[in-house]
């Protein structure tokens, strides 16, 4: 563990190093960051020019990504030995503040919780070719549950029957999709052809094959294009998902869902696993009440399918920002 008593130029470029490493939908990166030196806190804002108008109208999924970098801002923190701490939506004069990380204090011995997820903020990517099958031990999906209910959010692991029944619900919302020339063209934009140095987007060689069982929902970027980079592949019989939920479904619950999105996936990239997000039921009100059943506290955020597998292609992260 490396320790620093002052925010020097070194200690932010590490912070924002490891917040653009989050996950976002569809790559965009929706977030900005700003550094206010007298409270010595990183200030985390939204992007709005890089907003999903179809496939995210409401920005809860863009919430979701920028709460992601949050927690990896927090892991990074907690490496270099402050004690961050969050305060969500803290200006109601500015809504697109949607976190600040302060850096309270240094300390020698920060929470081994966080400091252990650092090593995984580099390594953990999506993967979103076939995986194995092979059962990931209970202790470890403990875990995982516990990583999500750290950060005030749930992880739901369904049995064989609840499986087929979210993966059917994500095909449905996959189709309708497919169906849907604006939604269609939305996704395709934000894919980069091979050889392109983009630093926003999928590269095409990162998306992996569709299943030619029929039975992976995974979502389609490029439609019905001529040719496709990958031919179809059998993805793994029995997969393995869960259901990322809050009680509520308010602006702070969506960030704070987006934490618990990262500390659930740099959990499973410590121990060995890949993982994917399956989205699509989500962008369809019908198709997320659907998701949730009939609790009525239930705010279905993700679905995450996880296992052992090959690693699959990277995605590009914009250059480091200096506040």
């Amino acid at each position: 563990m490396q320790t620093r008593e002052i925010v020097d130029a070194a200690a932010v470029q590490a912070l924002l190093a490891a917040a653009v490493a989050a996950p976002s939908i569809h790559n965009t990166q929706p977030w900005r960051f700003g550094l206010d030196p007298e409270s010595r806190s990183i200030e985390v804002r939204v992007d709005r020019r890089r907003r999903l108008p179809m496939a995210d109208p409401d920005l809860r999924a863009l919430h979701l990504s920028v709460g992601a970098a949050v927690l990896n801002l927090r892991v990074a923190a907690a490496h270099l030995g402050w004690d961050p701490l969050v305060r969500l939506l803290p200006a109601v004069d500015d809504p697109d503040l949607l976190a600040t990380v302060q850096l309270a204090g240094h300390r020698a011995d920060p929470p081994p919780p966080l400091l252990d997820l650092y090593d995984a903020v580099e390594r953990r990517h999506t993967s979103r070719m076939p995986f194995t099958g092979r059962p990931v031990p209970e202790p470890v999906v403990t875990e995982m549950i516990g990583a999500a209910r750290a950060e005030g959010a749930h992880l739901e692991v369904p049995d064989i029957l609840g499986t087929r029944r979210l993966l059917r619900l994500t095909q449905a919302a996959e189709m309708r999709n497919a169906l849907h020339r604006d939604r269609v063209a939305e996704a395709r934009g934000w894919i980069t052809a091979p050889g392109t140095e983009a630093p926003y987007g999928i590269p095409a060689t990162a998306l992996g094959p569709l299943d030619a069982s029929g039975r992976m929902p995974v979502r389609d970027f490029t439609g019905a294009l001529p040719a496709r980079l990958l031919p179809a592949l059998r993805f793994e019989r029995h997969a393995q998902v869960a259901l990322l939920w809050t009680p509520r479904d308010r602006r702070e619950d969506w960030v704070r869902a987006g934490q618990a999105l990262e500390r659930v996936l740099l959990t499973a990239t410590r121990h060995g696993l890949r993982t994917s997000m399956l989205h699509q039921a989500m962008e369809w009100p019908d198709l997320r009440a659907a998701i949730a059943g009939p609790r009525r506290r239930c705010c279905p955020q993700l679905l995450i399918r996880f296992g052992y597998g090959p690693e699959g292609g990277r995605t590009p992260r914009a250059g480091t920002p200096h506040p």
